[in-house]
């Protein structure tokens, strides 16, 4: 993302795992952790897609240290394509290894990674949740998105036609989850980038 951007490798359920983490800037206090996970791999989805860089530069400015990272098979992450249930392993083993005791834990994800936060959530125990997720074009259309807490922040684009927002809807209605919806943005936010991580930046001053 930047110069100061670390990469480190860990090991994961099917071998090692490339990370990226961005830390907070200009000597402010740590907030928390957030680990962000990326679109569908298949697709060309990694943890260098856009919308991912700007959810990471949002919870940097935050105040978080960020840590993005590919799925198994995509850069140097070893092992191969699990159709969604390897990779919330993966996004566990990642949890795992950068959650900071005394820090909260915030989970994000793009599409396919907003799959993948909604289940590794799910997963985490009952006496250490996360604090928060951020859902972004979350793929209701094409995976099975678990029902996340209700103050986890969806953004959705009005005319994306990789996952409809209808989709989202449908999936949102019986938790009673607010949805927010860009006008006229597609799935992968063109031009809309900024707009984006004012959105995440305003909802988490709340």
């Amino acid at each position: 993302m930047n110069s100061q951007t670390e990469k480190r490798l860990i090991a994961g359920p099917a071998g090692m795992i490339e990370c990226a983490i961005d830390e907070a800037s200009g000597g402010q206090a740590m907030r928390g952790v957030v680990v962000i996970c990326h679109p569908n791999p298949t697709q060309g989805g990694t943890l260098d897609n856009k919308v991912v860089q700007t959810l990471a530069r949002a919870f940097v400015q935050l105040g978080y240290r960020a840590v993005r990272f590919n799925f198994r098979g995509i850069g140097a992450s070893e092992g191969g394509w699990d159709e969604g249930r390897g990779e919330v392993d993966d996004a566990l083993a990642v949890i795992d290894a950068f959650r900071d005791a005394d820090l909260p834990l915030a989970l994000a994800g793009f599409s396919f990674g907003g799959y993948v936060a909604s289940r590794a959530a799910q997963r985490l125990p009952q006496e250490a949740p996360a604090e928060r997720l951020v859902l972004v074009g979350p793929a209701t259309s094409r995976f099975d998105t678990a029902p996340v807490p209700p103050d986890t922040l969806v953004v959705h684009g009005e005319t994306d036609d990789v996952v409809p927002l209808a989709s989202v809807l449908d999936w949102a209605r019986p938790q009673s989850l607010p949805v927010t919806v860009v006008p006229g943005v597609g799935h992968f936010f063109h031009g809309k980038l900024p707009l984006l991580k004012d959105i995440v930046l305003r909802s988490w001053h709340v």
